[in-house]
C-alpha cells in the first residue's frame, strides 16, 4: 500500500509521558507535541488529569502519520513496553 506524502514540514510524534504520581507510562502520538504537553501540564486532558505531574521523558518524530501510529501501538504492546524500558533504563533509574 502506497502512503500519501505529507506536506513539507509536517511531523508526527510518538511520545512517552511518565506519571510522577503513579509511576506509569502514558504513550500517545500527536502532530503538535508542544501544545499537547502544555495541555497535559495544565490538567486539560481528562485521562491524565489525576495522574499529574506528568514528565515528557521520550519522543520520536515521523514524517508519515501512519508510521507514528504503528509505533505507538507497538510501544503499548508487551514487547514494546520491554523495548521502552531498555531504551529508558537510565532515565527510569534517575526518576526512581
Amino acid at each position: 500500500m502506497l502512503l500519501a506524502c505529507q506536506k513539507r514540514g509536517d511531523m508526527y510524534y510518538v511520545y512517552v509521558l511518565y506519571s510522577e504520581k503513579d509511576k506509569n507510562f502514558y504513550i500517545r502520538c500527536s502532530s503538535n507535541l508542544r501544545l499537547r504537553y502544555k495541555e497535559y501540564s495544565e490538567g486539560l486532558v481528562a485521562s491524565t488529569k489525576r495522574r499529574r505531574p506528568m514528565k515528557l521523558i521520550y519522543y520520536e518524530a515521523y514524517l508519515i502519520k501512519e508510521n507514528a501510529e504503528r509505533r505507538e501501538l507497538f510501544y503499548k504492546s508487551g514487547r514494546g513496553r520491554e523495548t521502552l524500558h531498555k531504551i529508558l533504563q537510565e532515565t527510569l533509574s534517575c526518576l526512581g
